[in-house]
């Protein structure tokens, strides 16, 4: 039973062996089929690109393999090729292909080649970049002292749109866009340039230049030499202009690249004077010179230009006007009211260069009769008063004056005119109690001849107006403390009780004062840094203020600035005074007399 079994086994491993053998042999004969792929594209310049292939299956071997590419689709080795030069036991390979066209689109395609025959991987493509353009510089023509025309031509535009060109331009050699360069359009061809603001017998070195996405290409480089430019000269503003005399002068601030040989002055009646009219040397060379016009006439409108040479030619400054003095007319107002006082006391009246010979002035004068006087004496040449029809003439009558007052006087030797206008002034303004309706008024006083008075106004803005009529008004244009005819609104910055004064006693030279009062010290609570606000007393007719003060000092202060404060004895306070002591600590009432400048410090 046993043999049986044995023998059983053995032959059944007999079979297995052979079946096993048979499928060996069918197995080792299997081969699969050599497959390729293009898996990836790197590395792509204006004229190189790198194509990865991938090795499936390579089948019986690959004699050769590598990349093969061409500018149409399904590119074969028959086409352009280039084989990877390596053994590898990877299955990716890499070819660099070279030699390209630049902004070329490209189709390439992995290969193998083996016994059987050439397999290839799928297709893929891809485009090189473009490069900078080419281009020539054209030679420069039409050259002066301080332009030329230039330009270029450009033969390629590198695969890619022509964004900008132009031509650029230094005096070092290779200029690029980064120094002085023109804009001259876009796209391909010639184009023609404009070089301006050169300077004068200098040598540029200019270079044509375009621009693409893939960068800036310039042509090759020319040069050249402008010729000697003119001269640039500014004419120096006119000063000291008196009846027959004037100052001005000029700058040579460029000399054109020749020596400047002459410089200065021209001058005449005409706008834009020359060399042919009236002439001043002023040197020569670059840089400053000061002349002198003399031998002028009265009160005449002259034009004058500073002008420079060198070999170029002649250049002017800027075409300046200015108008002399008039022969200023001068009249004392002598009358009952100063006693017939013809000296220097008398109060006088006077000419301006822009009054157009009219003489104004104001003064008090009372109800009487007055003439006007050139001099101090009383000869007929120089004594004026009416001629009986409302007129001057010499040596004329006594002029009437009907009543005390302020009066703005005028007049004119040139068409024998006068008149006497009585004047109440007040201040008028947003400012001001009545606003813009109507002014406040001031207090005329005698012994400063000054308007003045005391007012609340409000932080806004405020002007000088006589008899309730816009037909005399003052304004500040710089806001400055001087006066004009007609001038701005003088602004008011904080609302406060205001001291002000009007001071026309000097002809055409008109001031005011717009003062809020306050106490600063180290005896009081804002000590040095802070002023304490004080306020009209109607009644008493002083600034007022009432706090507690420590023991130290203390002084009157204007508008919060050390531009104006008062100090010293309080009796007979001075501008700029010494400290005012405060002995002991307690409740203090402090006044103050802006007119008579005298204080008073109570302890309550």
């Amino acid at each position: 039973m046993k043999n049986v079994t044995i023998y059983k086994i053995m032959a059944f491993l007999v079979i297995l062996t052979v079946v096993l053998g048979s499928c060996t042999k069918e197995m080792s004969e299997i081969r699969l089929e050599p497959t390729l792929s293009t898996s990836q594209i790197f590395g792509i310049t204006s004229d190189s690109a790198t194509v990865v292939g991938f090795v499936v299956a390579s089948g019986d071997g690959f004699a050769e393999k590598g990349v093969c590419y061409n500018t149409s689709t399904n590119p074969t080795i028959d086409d352009n090729k280039v084989a990877y030069p390596e053994e590898s036991n990877s299955a990716t390979f890499n070819v660099i292909l070279s030699g390209l066209s630049y902004a070329t689109k490209y189709y390439a395609r992995a290969y193998a080649t083996g016994e059987s025959g050439t397999v290839y991987g799928e297709e893929v493509t891809f485009t090189t970049l473009p490069v900078a353009p080419t281009l020539t510089t054209a030679a420069i023509t039409e050259i002066t002292g301080n332009s030329a025309t230039g330009g270029g031509n450009i033969t390629v535009t590198g695969g890619a749109e022509i964004t900008a060109r132009g031509i650029c331009y230094s005096t070092e050699p290779n200029p690029t866009v980064s120094d002085t360069k023109t804009s001259d359009g876009e796209g391909d061809g010639e184009f023609v340039s404009a070089l301006a603001d050169l300077k004068g017998n200098t040598e540029y070195f200019v270079r044509a230049y375009a621009t693409n996405s893939a960068g800036t290409g310039y042509g090759p480089e020319v040069s050249f030499t402008t010729l000697v430019d003119l001269p640039v000269v500014t004419t120096t503003p006119v000063t000291e202009i008196t009846k027959t005399s004037a100052v001005s002068g000029g700058e040579v601030t460029y000399d054109g690249g020749s020596e400047i040989t002459e410089r200065g002055l021209v001058w005449g009646f005409n706008a834009e004077p020359t060399v042919d009219d009236n002439k001043i040397n002023g040197g020569a060379g670059v840089g400053t010179f000061i002349s002198t016009l003399n031998d002028l006439e009265l009160s005449t409108t002259y034009h004058l230009r500073a002008f420079a040479v060198n070999s170029a030619g002649i250049s002017y400054g800027e075409n300046l006007s200015f108008t002399t003095l008039a022969d200023i007319t001068q009249f004392w107002v002598v009358g009952g009211y100063n006693g017939w006082d013809n000296s220097d006391n008398a109060a006088y009246i006077i000419s301006t260069e822009s009054s157009e010979g009219t003489a104004e002035g104001y003064v008090y004068l009372t109800a009487g009769e007055i003439k006007l006087t050139t001099d101090h004496s009383w000869d007929d040449a120089h004594t004026f008063g009416d001629n009986g029809a409302g007129g001057l003439t010499n040596p004329g009558n006594n002029i009437t004056v009907g009543n005390d007052g302020y009066y703005l006087i005028k007049a004119n030797l040139a068409d024998m005119s006068y008149s006497l206008t009585p004047t109440v002034w007040g201040v008028i303004g947003s400012a001001t109690p009545m606003e813009w309706n109507d002014e406040t008024p001031l207090t005329f006083d005698l012994a400063s001849d000054t308007w003045r008075g005391v007012m609340h106004l409000t932080a806004a803005e405020i002007k000088f107006r006589a008899n309730h009529d816009w037909g005399l008004n003052y304004g500040s244009d710089a806001a400055d403390g001087t006066l004009t005819a007609g001038g701005a609104n003088i602004p008011i910055a904080v609302e406060a009780d205001y001291a002000i004064v009007l001071d026309l006693s000097t002809p055409n030279e008109y001031t005011y004062a717009v003062n809020r009062w306050g106490i600063i010290g180290d005896a009081t609570p804002g000590g040095w840094d802070s002023d304490q606000n004080m306020t009209w007393d109607e009644v008493n007719q002083v600034f007022t203020v009432t706090l507690d003060l420590t023991a130290g000092t203390f002084k009157f202060r204007a508008n919060d600035d050390w531009g104006l404060n008062y100090g010293g004895n309080i009796d007979s306070l001075s501008e700029g005074g010494d400290n005012i002591p405060i002995d002991e600590a307690g409740n203090y009432t402090i006044t103050f007399d802006p007119w008579g400048l005298t204080a008073a410090v109570i302890k309550n």
